[in-house]
């Protein structure tokens, strides 16, 4: 198999999964910013939808789609504790959470950057819209706030265990926190969250 990676949330979230399932493929560099990804061949090759990043598997399909990819590893890593779940209902779980952090957190919060600090970036290659950067941004924030309600004392988004929705969500509120984004204070329980999150030795991938 062949990592297709880059710099950003979307692959750091990817290789964090597969440092905790102890997984190591070799990587392919994109070159993101040079905008590698938008032409061909990576377009023609890899992924049409130039995003980065992809899994090659050993017959030349390609996976893209950073939950997909990480459901495709943590389905052939058997001999790891699954970040998905065990039964039905926690893998149910699992995805519901992680869902709900994808579709009201990264992607409002992901585009404010690229509508406003990335504009200058994306403006070529995706369709911007810098007058609703401001709002997208609040929505994300706003979204923050809710979950920080109903973490209470829970360890992890899900209850007990960690999973797929909690590396999502550290991948993108760490890069938030470096683009102007930063997490609330007032959030006790999401920063308490995020600090045992960012002491886990994955997260240094």
């Amino acid at each position: 198999m062949k990592f297709y990676n880059s710099r950003g949330p979307n692959p750091r979230m990817v290789r964090m999964f597969m440092a905790e399932k102890g997984i190591d493929i070799p990587k392919v560099e994109v070159d993101l910013l040079g905008g590698e990804n938008r032409r061909e061949p990576y377009t023609a090759k890899v992924n049409p939808a130039g995003q980065c990043p992809a899994l090659e598997l050993d017959d030349g399909t390609v996976i893209a789609e950073i939950t997909a990819i990480c459901e495709y590893l943590d389905e052939i890593k058997k001999d790891t504790p699954s970040l998905i779940g065990d039964t039905p209902a926690e893998r149910a779980n699992t995805r519901m959470w992680t869902r709900r952090i994808d579709l009201n957190i990264a992607e409002p919060g992901t585009n404010g950057f690229r509508f406003a600090e990335g504009l200058k970036l994306f403006q070529s290659r995706i369709r911007c819209i810098p007058e609703a950067a401001d709002g997208l941004k609040a929505a994300a924030k706003d979204k923050l706030g809710w979950l920080d309600g109903l973490l209470g004392g829970k360890p992890f988004v899900g209850g007990n265990k960690i999973s797929m929705a909690d590396i999502l969500l550290f991948a993108f509120v760490d890069f938030f926190n470096g683009v102007k984004q930063p997490l609330d204070p007032a959030n006790k329980n999401l920063t308490a969250w995020y600090e045992r999150m960012k002491a886990r030795p994955s997260a240094a991938a």
